[in-house]
């Protein structure tokens, strides 16, 4: 489960557009949260550092006061609540503070200061997205949703494909359900097997591939029945949803628009994902292309993905 929050801020108000969430969460996880600002060093066009010591000293008392004003809103909402201020880079600084400090989830929005642009996330959070290996919830500054009293979690979807892997989000799916007395839908799509020939199938093909969806159909049908059993005595509005498409990224998109969900739970990675990525398609095309809060849980410790070429070659750079 959740047992430490982190929560950047930049000190924007498309930033804080997560503490409604982060009400609504940390209470529930009986998780402590740490808010978090990096402040960044000035730099000229030759790359030198500029720092004005008194200058630097004011704004951070200003960053002081302003964190400290939020640490308190938060405790007198019943949170267990920190905040620290760093200095260097935003996106290393927030992945190291991660990795040294036992975060479990890292809530943050899309955009911040830099304020919206056409990409659905921002370059710093793709960095710390892709390099954190943390379980992440994503709110979309775009699209705000709720108030001074937190989020109360009316429609919650949960993808599923089946996998153990995926139901690393079950827990933490279950619990604010629970909590919120919300709607948990689970949802699964069985995906057609694909045709590489150029030409139609022929009858005896097409009926075969009839046959393996079918198989599929029935089998997710069996084990989304025995989660439904599973769970009946924990008082949950649970329903699922299985849907037959070509691919297994679109028709969870259209099922998500389609139940109106408020929060969105999947799991890094599924029963086709490897090691060498921090999240597999289905999580990916979410982060780049969902519309809802999104809560993606880490099932993979940081070191068992793989590092990438990049990181490779700094860690050699450096000597490590």
């Amino acid at each position: 489960m959740i047992d430490h929050i982190l929560v950047p801020l930049d000190g924007s108000a498309l930033a804080e557009y997560v503490l409604p969430h982060v009400k609504s969460i940390a209470p529930v996880m009986n998780a402590r949260v740490t808010l978090l600002h990096v402040m960044e060093h000035p730099r000229s066009r030759d790359e030198t550092l500029i720092v004005d010591p008194v200058n630097w000293h004011l704004r951070k008392h200003k960053l002081e006061t302003y964190l400290e004003k939020i640490t308190q809103r938060l405790k007198s909402a019943g949170l267990n609540v920190d905040h620290t201020i760093l200095e260097g880079n935003p996106a290393e600084s927030i992945i190291e503070f991660a990795h040294n400090n036992n975060v479990g989830l890292i809530a943050i929005t899309t955009h911040g200061s830099s304020g919206p642009s056409r990409w659905n996330i921002s370059s710093v959070v793709q960095k710390i997205l892709l390099l954190s290996y943390k379980s992440i919830l994503l709110v979309r500054a775009y699209r705000p949703k709720g108030d001074s009293a937190g989020v109360r979690y009316k429609r919650i979807f949960a993808g599923l494909d089946c996998s153990m892997r995926s139901e690393f989000i079950l827990p933490v799916a279950i619990t604010l359900a629970q909590s919120y007395k919300s709607k948990l839908l689970l949802g699964t799509v069985i995906q057609r097997p694909q045709n590489v020939h150029r030409f139609p199938l022929s009858d005896e093909d097409a009926k075969l591939v009839d046959q393996i969806v079918d198989k599929n159909y029935q089998a997710a049908s069996h084990y989304l029945s025995q989660l439904k059993n599973q769970f009946a005595t924990k008082e949950l509005k649970l329903n699922a949803n299985i849907v037959i498409g070509d691919n297994a990224i679109s028709p969870l998109h259209d099922m998500v628009e389609e139940a109106k969900a408020d929060l969105v739970l999947l799991a890094a990675h599924g029963t086709s994902g490897e090691r060498r990525w921090p999240y597999g398609s289905v999580a990916s095309s979410f982060i780049s292309y969902g519309n809802t809060p999104l809560l993606i849980m880490q099932d993979l410790a940081s070191n068992e993905i793989q590092s990438t070429h990049a990181e490779m070659a700094i860690k050699e750079g450096k000597g490590h």
